[in-house]
């Protein structure tokens, strides 16, 4: 396999570059926008994907370059996956326009641990609905977007069971009380703030070289039930990544989630 890699001296950059030379995998091209690197210059892509035709490119960047990244490589048909988190609803619908045009594969964290994390986590809260639900994750302090995308995407989970919970109540007439019992995301807590039914607290902590850790906590009938990953080391994302990247390279132009492959992975 041949694989193009942007953000290439970077924290993760590094680490896919790494994990390739590991598997013997072909670097056909490793973009920065340092201007202080030798490898090639960030705004020569598109020329780059178009002349190397790579069988896949690993981004893990800022959103910015990563839709000017994934807008190239549709243009050229050339498979992505993108490891970028902080994305605007305007920018993930771009990375969805491209998936008519080439594969493009989105994933929050790369680690088959946080996958099962995921699938456990909603079988607890849809198993505990009346629990009280918080989620802390810890990262490095040059992470910019809180909560991370892994964060984002266990509350989006955590929604989802506690929606699925509330239906089935209403459906048993057992829940007929006007409320709509609609998830609200708190982002920390000043001052006087008495938990509200609904609330699901978030907390994002910044501090040190933290890899990345992520907590869901349940508390409720005098018991508490704490899921946590931790992340020891960053290549086992870039593991993931190249994962991907082999099995991007074989599907369909689409968008895709990590989440709906790593089973097949």
């Amino acid at each position: 396999m041949r694989i193009g890699v942007t953000g290439a001296t970077g924290r993760m950059g590094r680490e896919v570059r790494e994990e390739a030379a590991e598997r013997g995998v072909e670097v056909a091209f490793a973009t920065t926008r340092n201007p202080g690197s030798d490898l090639d210059p960030a705004s020569e892509f598109a020329s780059l994907v178009a002349a190397e035709n790579p069988d896949a490119v690993v981004d893990f960047t800022v959103p910015e370059a990563s839709v000017e990244y994934v807008t190239a490589c549709a243009a050229a048909g050339v498979p992505i996956v993108v490891g970028t988190t902080g994305f605007d609803d305007n920018q993930l619908d771009a990375l969805r326009d491209a998936g008519s045009d080439a594969p493009v594969l989105l994933g929050a964290n790369f680690s088959r641990g946080i996958q099962a994390l995921l699938d456990v986590v909603e079988q607890a809260v849809g198993s505990l609905p009346e629990y009280d639900v918080e989620v802390t994750e810890t990262h490095h302090n040059g992470k910019r977007d809180a909560p991370s995308g892994t964060a984002n995407v266990l509350l989006d989970r955590i929604e989802r069971a506690a929606e699925r919970s509330e239906a089935a109540e209403r459906g048993a007439g057992s829940a007929a009380t006007g409320d709509s019992g609609e998830s609200e995301r708190v982002h920390g807590r000043v001052g006087d703030q008495p938990r509200e039914d609904g609330e699901i607290g978030v907390h994002a902590r910044r501090a040190g070289d933290v890899t990345g850790e992520h907590e869901a906590l349940l508390a409720g009938n005098d018991e508490v039930l704490e899921l946590t990953h931790r992340a020891g080391d960053r290549s086992v994302f870039a593991a993931g990544a190249l994962d991907a990247a082999a099995w991007l390279a074989d599907q369909p132009a689409q968008f895709y989630r990590f989440e709906e492959v790593a089973s097949e992975l």
